[in-house]
């Protein structure tokens, strides 16, 4: 991937927490439900299998925006207690395109892909603390709702059915889903760095998975107070 490309998906990117935080006074509406929108799993499982390349990512944020490329971050496990790749990757060209009324999914393609290690144990807790943020602020009867811009996919660990935790939706502004953003941005700002910079990058990582679990903690012991 050329500077210039990650440039701009990194921009993107930006954006999305950027738009949470100048949003986090509002009232508090986290659009964001379990499972697939409508009308978009069969977009979103193209992008999806693109970028994964035929691996099992353990954690996977997908964006699906209205006009421009699809980019996504995605994290999988190494072997044993091996670093963890962290991977950043962007559609060469929209996925989704629409010629003469009909759909066309352009999934021969391939997508530029940047790859760095992680710390596997950063890595492990970025999974869990991503999976009860998700599994704690969006209910279980919560279905994803069909939405006409740009749209989220979290992809993350097991639930109790054994099965990943999809959740779906508009990035989140305000509350402890908000705070995801943020970390997406340290993310993909590490896929760019030098190893220098990088561990510097985990720094700031940690610090905000721990923000993090402390908003959770605060909002859970509001909801049984």
């Amino acid at each position: 991937m050329t500077q210039r490309a990650l440039g701009v998906a990194l921009a993107a990117f930006a954006a999305l927490a950027t738009t949470s935080a100048a949003h986090a006074a509002d009232a508090c509406a986290v659009d964001l439900g379990r499972g697939w929108p409508p009308a978009t799993e069969n977009y979103g499982t193209a992008v999806e299998q693109l970028f994964f390349g035929g691996a099992k990512p353990v954690l996977s944020l997908t964006r699906l925006p209205a006009r421009s490329v699809e980019s996504g971050v995605q994290l999988f496990a190494g072997e044993g207690e091996g670093d963890w790749r962290l991977r950043f990757t962007e559609a060469d060209e929209r996925v989704e395109v629409w010629s003469g009324g009909k759909r066309e999914l352009r999934v021969g393609q391939q997508p530029d892909v940047v790859e760095v290690p992680m710390p596997a144990a950063l890595a492990r807790r970025v999974v869990t603390d991503w999976q009860r943020a998700l599994s704690t602020q969006v209910p279980v009867d919560r279905a994803a709702q069909f939405h006409e811009g740009e749209v989220l996919l979290f992809v993350v660990g097991e639930s109790a059915t054994g099965e990943p935790l999809r959740v779906s939706g508009l990035q989140p502004a305000c509350g402890p889903t908000a705070e995801l953003m943020e970390q997406l941005g340290l993310l993909i700002e590490a896929t760019d760095d030098s190893d220098e910079k990088r561990f510097k990058r985990w720094r700031k990582l940690e610090e905000s998975l721990d923000e993090l679990e402390s908003q959770l903690e605060q909002t859970l012991a509001g909801a049984t107070g």
